[in-house]
């Protein structure tokens, strides 16, 4: 049998977690153990099994870490067959491989969360150091708010707004090694907000209406019920045709065949978590299905009327062309007959002048 993978030697804080890894090769297939030697005077090997050290062991696993559990820990891997023999010697000695786990215990971090002139001041006071500071970092969620070099025992990070704003889980981590973490609580009732104030449905058709709350800490429960019913008087899910389904942050209620006269309305989704409760109201307003219809007949209507107006104002206006017409012709006439009667005139004059 030969490793392939040993344990590496880790410093890890009281209540962490440690994974060591050991893996060996070898036809046949070598069996690996775990054996532990602790600091104390006088303490000897003992082999490592599910459920060892207070059942806080678990082979292929990872386990919390107690003060107590600083020592060598070894892995030894062996294909011999006679390995474990009661009187036979193997032939082959167990190949071992060693990792020192050196566990400290872990400072006390004082944390505070403070409003000062609409800011909220976040902070970490650690006491009784025995790790050397290289600076500070403060997180929330996957995003760095601040970094600093400063080996200060005390760090802080100040965010302007309100607390309602800017609820949620923060750390200040100390930059030694291992790094130390302290966690600070924004905490505040939930902050409820609908996806859609005004929700639109067909009637007959499926009506969904959804709530959200991303405020620390989760929500607890999610209340449903309809304007005009008694708080206490919830819609239950699974009850007519409400189905209700609720995940952490969000809440959705669908309402199955809506009906105009019994399920238009407003609607309140409450939210309860450890520091009070909020909600929002949605008003859901179901059409008829033949309210698309509605517009196009609208628009036929116009078409018709415009129709209308246009053939009756043809109808009056071809007579009245007709008489413009002839008037025209008469005009025409006596201007000829005019000019006609004054070239005879003319003309009777001037054989009268010679």
């Amino acid at each position: 049998a030969g490793f392939i993978k040993s344990p590496l030697s880790q410093k890890r804080l009281t209540e962490d977690s440690v994974e060591l890894y050991c893996e060996a090769i070898g036809n046949p297939i070598p069996e690996i153990q775990w054996w532990f030697e602790g600091n104390e005077p006088n303490e000897t090997y003992a082999q490592l099994w599910d459920g060892a050290r207070q059942d806080r062991v678990k082979i292929n696993a990872t386990y919390n870490l107690h003060s107590d559990d600083s020592g060598m820990y070894e892995c030894r891997a062996s294909n011999d067959p006679d390995r474990n023999h009661l009187s036979k010697s193997p032939k082959v000695k167990w190949i071992r491989s060693q990792a020192n786990v050196f566990v400290i215990e872990r400072p006390d971090i004082k944390v505070q969360v403070t409003t000062v002139s609409g800011k909220l001041i976040l902070s970490c006071n650690m006491t009784a150091p025995s790790l050397a500071i290289s600076g500070h970092e403060w997180v929330h969620g996957d995003k760095i708010l601040q970094t600093d070099k400063d080996s200060s025992l005390f760090t802080s990070h100040t965010i302007e707004g309100k607390m309602e704003e800017h609820s949620g889980i923060y750390e200040c981590i100390y930059k030694t090694s291992p790094e130390i973490k302290g966690q600070v609580n924004i905490s505040v009732a939930p902050q409820v907000v609908a996806y859609k104030k005004s929700e639109h449905g067909n009637e007959g058709d499926t009506g969904v209406l959804t709530c959200k709350c991303s405020s620390f800490p989760p929500v607890k429960t999610w209340v449903w019920y309809k304007n005009g019913q008694e708080v206490s008087a919830a819609i239950i899910n699974g009850s007519g045709r409400y189905i209700i389904k609720s995940s952490g942050n969000k809440t959705e209620l669908r309402i199955l065949k809506l009906s105009i006269e019994e399920d238009m309305g407003d609607y309140h989704c409450n939210a309860t978590n450890d520091y009070g409760f909020g909600g929002a109201v949605i008003n859901l307003r179901v059409r008829s299905r033949l309210a698309a219809l509605w517009p196009f007949l609208g628009i036929v209507a116009e078409v018709l009327v415009l129709v209308t107006i246009i053939f009756i104002y043809e109808k009056r206006r071809k007579p009245d062309e007709v008489l413009d017409g002839k008037s025209g012709l008469d005009i025409s006439g006596e201007t000829k007959k005019s000019n006609a009667t004054n070239h005879k005139d003319k003309n009777v004059r001037q054989r009268n002048a010679n």
